[in-house]
């Protein structure tokens, strides 16, 4: 399939609930998938949610009782991947007939991830990409993903992968998501500025692909009474105001941007585009330099406690005898 309907959710959850975020995820997905849709991309932390101007009562070389509560009622919000709040969008996909990649809070052990989640309408769950270096605040409350989950899916609509909000900004692993052959590059995201929009037409025709970027439209009304943000405690104030786009491969958008409101923004896709585009620019092929830069990426995944049938196989037994 070369031509088809893609769209971008901008929504909002329901703060750390993620039943209700399912629930209101599920109806998205099928109000896009009525309108054609086999590609529905979510925002960053849709389940369940991002916490936008919470500081979890953490300051430098302390932490006040508050924030553990705090992240209690956070945390409980978060999902396992997979889990049963992943079937149920598994079965959605089904029911809709369309892919979809959606950001998530996913916890493992005692630690949250930013993931987001690649579900086929045939296969079921694809993979999952956890955000390698949470931004500035963010590394409060999550752990920082590895190599091992930084995959692009070959499917039946093109070659599908993540990559999250600022890891955009990191150079090397957009090369690597290029060396891939990223086709539908998903962009979910929090930066819901001005700037953000120029930088995701810079992906697309930086990497000659299409690129999916969704943000969040919420206010402080949606979240519960005691949530404290630094932008203001109105009900009325915006604590993100979305801005989600669809970029084609030569760096023009073709949908959106959407500002101050929920919505679901809709773009024709044609793959040849892509191969248009790569006439000119290509920045792994014809267009790099392998005998002056080489990337090289550890795609192994890092654990702090293997078996020692888990590190003969991974060769860190050579290592440590």
């Amino acid at each position: 399939m070369t031509r088809f309907k893609a769209a971008v959710v901008q929504m909002g959850p329901v703060p750390f609930d993620k039943a209700a975020t399912v629930e209101k995820v599920i109806s998205f997905i099928h109000e896009a998938a009525a309108q054609g849709a086999k590609l529905i991309v979510f925002p960053e932390a849709t389940i369940s949610g991002y916490p936008k101007g919470a500081d979890f009562g953490a300051r430098v070389g302390g932490r006040l009782p508050r924030g553990r509560e705090e992240f209690l009622r956070y945390f409980n919000g978060a999902i396992s991947v997979p889990g049963p709040e992943i079937d149920q969008l598994c079965e959605a996909a089904s029911e809709a007939g369309t892919y979809i990649v959606i950001g998530v809070m996913e916890k493992e052990l005692g630690t949250q991830y930013c993931t987001s989640v690649h579900i086929s309408p045939t296969e079921g769950l694809l993979g999952k990409h956890r955000k390698l270096i949470p931004t500035a605040m963010e590394r409060l409350v999550w752990g920082s993903g590895d190599g091992s989950t930084m995959p692009v899916h070959d499917t039946s609509i093109g070659r599908l992968g993540t990559v999250i909000c600022w890891e955009n900004y990191m150079p090397l692993l957009r090369t690597y998501m290029y060396s891939k052959g990223v086709q539908l590059y998903c962009a979910p995201t929090a930066d819901d500025r001005d700037i953000w929009l120029p930088s995701m037409q810079h992906v697309a025709l930086e990497g000659r692909c299409f690129v999916f970027s969704s943000c969040q439209y919420i206010t402080r009304g949606e979240f519960f009474e005691d949530y404290d943000a630094i932008q203001g405690n109105e009900p009325d104030v915006v604590l993100m105001r979305g801005g989600s786009a669809i970029i084609n491969p030569l760096g023009e958008v073709i949908a959106g941007p959407v500002y101050e409101e929920e919505a679901i923004l809709y773009a024709d896709i044609d793959l040849e585009d892509i191969t248009r585009g790569n006439f000119d620019l290509d920045t792994v092929g014809h267009y790099s330099r392998p005998d002056i830069f080489t990337l090289v990426v550890d795609e192994r995944e890092k654990k702090n406690v293997v078996t020692q049938d888990e590190a003969r196989k991974t060769k860190l037994i050579d290592l440590v005898y």
